[in-house]
């Protein structure tokens, strides 16, 4: 449509469509409504399921203004980028109103505390790539937090981004391929904000520093570019205040143990796949605050590698179990905080209303009983650290306690939110507002006795002011002096000239008073962020405490122990539990089970065993105890020595991926590939059913392969279960391979689960068993019986010889076999 065509009001909107990129939607405020128009009404109306209509020729659609949050959310939820233009001043007779460009929300920069999950970060990321080098930044601008880190290999990289889950990620339009994949789902941004000498200035500058190094940035390219790019993102594109962003964090990722997306998948730490959440998170998590349950969420994802902060961490909890009362106390004063991180964040992003300013006032005013609690733990010293670092607030609170009302509203340019007192302008401005509501008053009683009309109103309307209303049965008694203003179904409005002057001074009173009040809203929050470094500092504090407390709380509750920790190589856990299903249980009583793994004679355990009788439940529950022990909690054990792992491998199940055409059993071998050429002789790999994607003989030789792989190169501390009970016979051919199976007892044609785990192998999967019990055919059970039998007689191996041990070089050259025990079975051949 032509520019000349168009109304004021839309060359208005045109204006500024024209700044934004095409995939935004803009929400442009007119009146009481947010409205769309042309192809974002068109894409908007479908998501929202609002009508599309027209004015004209120009498709339209809108939201209600105080509804919007929600519409917000959806259209973010849908993958949107939505801007919000906003009236900047008052409507006026025959002149356009002033509107701008306010802010953009994006999946990665929401600061709305209702679009949030209030215990999950909401990380906006960015990839920079640089001679061979990957950096990367996230923040999130909830909170204030930021990071970044650099990586030498793609696979690092991708495990850091399974961890870090970023709604929104950044990265170079000047990439010439994707730095992920062929879909990497990234956005492309402006290409020179990622080179380093424009990224290093942008932080500079931001930080009002001449160096980076303070930060620990000496020698950081890429991860610079990620920064910089990040913050040039929220200042230019987002169109977000950024002062908030104080700290800027360097972590090294080999600090921290290794959880790939598989295994945190597969160990189900934060998310589990079910409808109930039988997640490691969920089990763990006691936390009472906000900022405790997103800190205890990324323990979890960056486990620790160093034993001295790990046992700092234990220290804590072992304090707080020795003394229930401190426990209990610091539980009850840590309830009473809300989530400081992200209201401070929202009110440095000129967001915020009175409820936010309260909910800091009353945060704050528990800090001093929370420090004097901590005291009762001052002899330790990460818990003396962080009472240290808990500030107090005093004259802050008082002054927030003298400015805000009880129950503040959520509009802040609507009034209502300060106290009588606390302003002598605004007390002035209330008082003439509220004398001439009590001349209203007055007024009305005086015409009805003037008029002899009972049922006559003195009423308001924003539309029409103030207002006389008379019935239509009553309109022979208007008064002459009375101006007709308005028709109605029921009756007539009229005016006079001394209520339409009084009207003047009322409303006149009240729009000052509502402009004082924001302007003084504004003034209070710059207080407020007076104080911004060391409530963040606090912030941080409470949720370290937060976690520790909780740690110390589910540990009194399930009877957890404290593992001993240290840099070698051996895993002990005695009557070891797994840490979800021995709270999920409900009256069956949880089996526990023994583990010995070290580096030499006990380094590979082969597991053997039916369906269902918790082979899979007892290696997970081995690799969350170690996991446990690597972010300082207690375990689910009555001993336990961890020598610390530096990867956790796991492979698990059967799952395939369509979007990348691969079947199960290319992803299976996939992470198998990923195990085999990454462990190390610090890892820790669970393997569940290697090769059963495939055809018997080819799986069976692979997971014979894996297994001799696994000992003899990384020699990485592994728990193997399987179905191909063959493989037992590798204990006769390497050192550190043990056999061990799951206990069952037969009684009639049926198996008994015991779910204790012995020494052994088992000599059957008791599969038609299984069978069974779900409910297979008679006659199906049967056959089967047959089948199974005749398989067994005809792959009978006269000579006994573990012919799956064999390599080409040696099966020219036979060698004698020891007789069997009374325990051995029969080898299937398969050669």
């Amino acid at each position: 449509m032509a520019t000349e065509t168009l109304t004021p009001m839309m060359q208005q909107y045109q204006g500024v469509r024209r700044t934004l990129p095409p995939d935004t939607l803009l929400l442009f405020r007119l009146g009481d409504f947010y409205e769309m128009f042309f192809e974002d009404a068109k894409e908007a109306a479908g998501i929202l399921n609002v009508a599309l209509t027209r004015r004209g020729a120009v498709p339209m659609c809108g939201v209600p203004y105080h509804a919007a949050e929600g519409y917000i959310a959806r259209l973010v939820k849908a993958g949107k980028r939505v801007a919000i233009c906003d009236q900047v001043e008052e409507a006026r007779p025959g002149k356009i109103v002033r509107r701008e460009l306010t802010q953009v929300i994006s999946p990665g920069t929401i600061s709305d505390l209702n679009l949030l999950d209030s215990k999950k970060n909401n990380f906006l990321a960015a990839l920079c790539r640089q001679k061979g080098r990957f950096g990367f930044a996230y923040v999130d601008t909830s909170t204030g937090e930021f990071r970044l880190a650099e990586f030498e290999g793609r696979g690092a990289l991708e495990d850091e981004l399974a961890r870090v889950c970023p709604a929104e990620l950044l990265v170079s339009d000047q990439e010439a391929e994707p730095l992920l994949g062929p879909e990497d789902g990234a956005l492309p941004c402006d290409g020179y904000t990622f080179l380093p000498d424009q990224a290093e200035y942008t932080l500079k500058e931001h930080f009002k520093v001449q160096s980076l190094d303070g930060f620990g940035c000496a020698g950081f390219g890429p991860a610079v570019g990620a920064a910089g790019a990040i913050l040039h993102y929220l200042k230019h594109q987002m169109r977000r205040s950024v002062e908030h962003l104080t700290r800027l964090s360097v972590y090294h990722h080999h600090t921290y143990m290794t959880v790939d997306a598989a295994s945190q998948a597969n160990l189900e730490l934060v998310a589990s796949r079910g409808a109930r959440d039988m997640s490691l998170l969920n089990a763990l998590d006691k936390t009472v605050t906000p900022m405790g349950g997103r800190l205890l969420r990324q323990w979890l994802l960056h486990p620790l590698r160093e034993v001295a902060p790990l046992v700092e961490r234990q220290e804590v909890v072992a304090t707080l179990l020795e003394d229930i009362s401190l426990l209990d106390g610091l539980r009850e004063a840590l309830r009473q905080i809300r989530d400081v991180e992200r209201t401070v964040g929202r009110l440095s992003q000129a967001g915020g209303n009175g409820r936010d300013v309260l909910a800091l006032r009353n945060s704050i005013e528990q800090l001093p009983a929370l420090r004097a609690q901590l005291a009762g733990a001052g002899h330790v010293a990460l818990a003396a650290r962080l009472r240290e670092e808990v500030g107090e607030f005093p004259e802050l609170a008082q002054e927030l306690a003298r400015a805000l009302v009880d129950e503040p509203p959520l509009a802040i340019k609507e009034g209502g939110i300060f106290r009588d007192g606390y302003n002598a302008d605004l007390d002035a401005l209330r008082n003439a507002c509220h004398e001439g509501k009590e001349w209203i008053a007055q007024l009305q009683a005086r015409e009805i006795e003037a008029t002899g009309i009972k049922s006559l109103k003195v009423r308001f309307t924003s539309v029409f002011g103030y207002f006389i209303e008379i019935t239509k049965a009553n309109l022979a008694s208007v008064p002459e002096h009375y101006i007709r203003k308005q028709t109605t179904v029921n009756g007539e409005r009229f005016i006079t000239p001394e209520l339409k002057e009084m009207e003047g001074k009322i409303l006149g009173a009240n729009e000052r008073s509502q402009a004082l009040e924001y302007e003084l809203f504004g003034i209070l929050r710059e207080r407020v962020l007076d104080h911004l470094a060391t409530l963040q500092q606090t912030a941080a504090a409470v949720a370290a405490l937060d976690v520790l407390v909780s740690l110390a709380e589910t540990a009194r509750l399930y009877g957890y122990c404290r593992p001993q920790l240290n840099e070698g190589l051996r895993l002990s856990i005695r009557d070891g539990r797994h840490p979800v299903l021995d709270q999920n249980l409900g009256e069956e009583k949880f089996v526990p089970n023994d583990v010995e793994l070290d580096g030499g004679s006990h380094r590979l355990h082969i597991i053997t065993g039916p369906n269902m009788a918790g082979k899979s439940t007892f290696i997970r529950q081995v690799a969350l105890i170690v996991l446990m022990a690597q972010i300082g909690s207690y375990v689910p054990a009555a001993s336990a020595e961890v020598g610390l792992v530096d990867r956790i491998f796991t492979r698990v199940g059967a799952n395939d991926d369509l979007s990348r055409g691969q079947s199960t059993f290319m992803v299976e071998m996939n992470e198998t590939a990923n195990i085999l050429n990454n462990a190390t002789e610090r890892s820790l790999v669970i393997l569940d059913e290697i090769g059963r994607g495939t055809s018997t003989f080819d799986g069976l030789s692979i997971a014979w392969s894996v297994a001799e792989f696994l000992h003899d190169g990384p020699k990485a501390r592994t728990l193997f279960a399987t179905h191909y009970h063959e493989l037992t016979e590798l204990a006769m051919t390497r050192p550190g391979v043990c056999n061990f199976n799951v206990a069952v007892r037969e009684w009639n044609d049926q198996i008994i689960f015991l779910r204790k785990i012995v020494e052994g192998g088992a000599d059957k999967s008791y599969g038609i068993q299984v069978a069974r019990l779900a409910g297979l055919p008679a006659s199906v059970i049967a056959r089967a019986k047959e089948i199974l039998s005749n398989l067994e007689q005809s792959e009978l191996n006269a000579e006994g010889r573990p012919q799956l041990a064999e390599t080409a070089a040696s099966a020219a050259t036979p060698r004698r076999r020891e007789k069997k025990g009374p325990d051995e079975r029969p080898q299937l051949s398969l050669f």
